[in-house]
């Protein structure tokens, strides 16, 4: 019998992928399910993006393997929107690498810096993927707490008390997922002290920047950032992109190159015809995240409402695709999803998958259209 490796028994089927199945299965009953509980942006890319790549896949000798580090067109692009909009100063010879999205990149990462045994600090609550990355890698998981009262921000002084001799990266990731939490330039700068201090590789993942948020910041913005941080980022969610797979590294030199090495080994370089769609997504004007914006103010109006309706608190001055809401006390947040979703075919997020600081909240999307927002309230109205 051949057995599965031993790194697979910490590492599940990941969550949306199993709980879509039985929603799919629902459907196929015939159940009108509703499924606000993923962010798989429902928008289109700017129209820009179809023509590049319309124009691109007529053009010859362009369907060859392409460099693992992308065409210096897209590096440049990226180069650019960095300065742009976070007043980043990136070189695109070294200091930026495409990725096939910013899932693969951490995965990328990982590889590239964790032994087995090492230690790796994920926050809680926070992206399931960190955790199933490092287990895969047979790295260790050490969760730090993020809790409301402190903004779902890291408490580095009491880390900072702890045993972190073995710890190698510290994940962190804002605007945060689940909770839309917002960074500041002092947390950022904190951070990167805190990274220097104890010689930890701070990776901030950072796809939600400009979703319903006016001032979008990068770690790489703190003077001496480059030494001890990496940042990722993505066009999935900024552009609507998510199918495309496009994400992209950025930081120092050494750091780069050193993930390339990984990178270089297991794909053969991204379709030249989507690092073009790319390009012409990155040059979109600020037209583009104003109208994306007016849209999801509209949908989030919404599911505020939804929020109220089932009893919730939740904090208005967030950024992402996501309201982050806080149950009535003593509620437990899967029991409240699967009534919702067997009782009242709305499929949701308890927040106990990102961790267990998630219990008690539980997390709506902002990917669907007004309309089926609509029809979730209507539907919960009849709860009550």
């Amino acid at each position: 019998m051949i057995t599965k490796a031993n790194r697979l028994q910490q590492v599940k089927e990941y969550y949306f992928s199993t709980k879509l199945r039985e929603v799919r299965q629902l459907k196929a009953e015939g159940k009108p399910v509703i499924n606000i509980g993923i962010g798989s942006p429902d928008l289109d890319p700017p129209i820009t993006v179809s023509r590049a790549m319309q124009n691109a896949i007529e053009q010859n000798h362009i369907h060859g393997y392409q460099s693992y580090q992308g065409i210096p067109e897209l590096r440049s692009a990226i180069a650019d929107f960095y300065q742009q909009h976070y007043h980043v100063s990136l070189n695109p010879e070294n200091e930026i690498l495409p990725l096939m999205g910013s899932k693969e990149g951490i995965m990328h990462i990982s590889m590239a810096f964790l032994n087995p045994r090492d230690e790796v600090l994920i926050p809680n609550p926070g992206y399931p993927t960190y955790t199933s990355v490092t287990n895969l890698v047979e790295a260790v998981p050490v969760y730090y707490d993020l809790i409301e009262e402190n903004n779902w921000f890291p408490n580095l002084e009491a880390l900072a008390k702890t045993d972190l001799s073995k710890v190698k990266i510290m994940w962190v990731n804002y605007p945060h997922m689940p909770t839309g939490s917002k960074p500041t330039e002092q947390l950022f700068k904190e951070l990167v002290t805190f990274g220097k201090q104890h010689q930890i590789l701070i990776v901030n993942d950072n796809p939600y920047s400009f979703i319903l948020n006016d001032t979008p910041k990068s770690i790489l913005e703190i003077e001496g950032a480059k030494e001890i941080a990496l940042e990722l980022n993505s066009l999935s969610k900024t552009f609507n992109m998510a199918g495309w797979r496009i994400g992209m590294l950025l930081g120092s030199v050494k750091n780069i190159t050193t993930v390339l090495q990984v990178k270089s080994n297991m794909d053969s370089g991204m379709f030249y015809g989507i690092q073009q769609g790319a390009i012409a997504a990155l040059q979109s004007d600020v037209n583009w995240f104003k109208n994306l914006n007016d849209v999801y103010k509209k949908r989030r109006k919404t599911a505020w409402e939804i929020a109220d309706t089932l009893n919730c608190t939740y904090d208005k001055n967030t950024a992402g695709l996501f309201v982050w809401a806080k149950l009535p006390e003593g509620k437990i947040a899967t029991e409240v999803t699967d009534e919702l979703l067997y009782k009242y075919n709305i499929f949701l997020a308890p927040g106990t998958i990102f961790g267990s600081n998630g219990e008690g909240y539980i997390r709506i999307s902002l990917c669907v259209p007004e309309e089926i927002l609509q029809e979730v309230l209507t539907r919960i109205s009849k709860i009550n």
